[in-house]
């Protein structure tokens, strides 16, 4: 079954202070965050990609990682396309408030590539490395038979999620007692890391409030089945949300409201709409949220390739 992976590379990194932080090269031949993530869910067997981009990056973007990208795609037999986040695509009857300059949030970003999905599906952040096993995992479970109401996600450990250069933004998940579904996800910002000066042990704290470290908690990498051909049931759902999220929740914060994959599902667990199985990782996550990140990113990707995880040459064994 043709499965699609779907990369949101739309975001304006506000934290980041400057710069595309999606297309800052992390690798040893200027290779993007992303290239890797493509290069693993092809090695996974997907077999079509779509990136979501801003009108205003996509000449920066081409440039970058575009062009090779499509060479690397023919060459594979995997198709490439393009979707484009725009401000300005919101519900009938609606119009955006005076003074906004925000995106709408991920969950806007997957509705721009509701059009060209006909096909199970899964989504990732372009700026987060989520490691080879997770791919093989949510490929895994995309070529299966599920419910429609049926959603999963690949795990990470939240101790192995943050930044040492400030708070970062993560779905924190409760687990249903006695297996791997998710009782609830609550979007949590300014998740910051601590340190035990006695024991060594990482913590995280979110404004003061203290979580646990080992909890598990979503990367924005998400699974959708559907049967091919037709409409994936939660694209539909995802719709139909979007009007709501703009007749509630946009009248209360015009400015900064976002409709975000993790705040939706997290509501539709707590009605019973949902069900959400969660694929273990072992993989170790990093990504690209401050300037300052950069630098560890760039070495783990070093050691990566030092360990024989990836070639030099990051596509030649594809």
């Amino acid at each position: 079954m043709k499965v699609t992976l779907l990369i949101m590379a739309a975001g304006i990194g506000s934290r980041f202070g400057g710069g595309i932080k999606q297309l800052e090269p992390v690798g040893l031949h200027d290779e993007i965050i992303m290239d890797y993530s493509i290069h693993d869910a092809i090695k996974a067997g997907f077999s079509k990609i779509i990136i979501v981009i801003r009108k205003d990056i996509e000449a920066d973007f081409r440039e970058r990682i575009g062009n090779r990208v499509e060479q690397i795609c023919k060459a594979n037999d995997v198709e490439l396309a393009y979707a484009f986040q725009d401000m300005q695509e919101i519900p009938q009857g609606f119009a955006v408030p005076e003074g906004r300059t925000k995106p709408w949030g991920t969950g806007q970003a997957v509705l721009a590539a509701k059009d060209l999905i006909r096909e199970p599906f899964a989504i990732i952040n372009a700026d987060d490395y989520y490691g080879k096993e997770g791919f093989v995992q949510m490929y895994n479970w995309l070529n299966q038979e599920h419910e429609d109401t049926a959603v999963s996600m690949a795990g990470f450990i939240l101790k192995n999620t943050l930044s040492d250069n400030g708070g970062v933004t993560r779905g924190v998940c409760f687990m249903q007692e006695g297996h791997m579904h998710i009782a609830d996800v609550v979007e949590t910002k300014n998740i910051r890391k601590t340190v035990c000066q006695e024991t060594g042990e990482i913590g995280a704290n979110a404004d003061g409030v203290e979580l646990d470290p080992n909890s598990y908690v979503s990367m924005n990498f998400w699974g959708f089945p559907a049967k091919e051909g037709q409409v994936p049931p939660f694209m539909k759902v995802l719709d139909e949300k979007f009007v709501e999220f703009f007749e509630q929740e946009v009248p209360r914060n015009p400015e900064k409201a976002e409709y975000l994959i993790p705040s939706l599902i997290g509501g539709l667990l707590r009605k019973g709409m949902l069900t959400v199985k969660v694929l273990e990782t072992r993989d170790s996550w990093f990504g690209v949220t401050y300037k300052e990140d950069k630098a560890y990113v760039v070495e783990s990707f070093r050691k990566l390739i030092a360990d024989g995880v990836y070639q030099e040459e990051l596509y030649s064994d594809l």
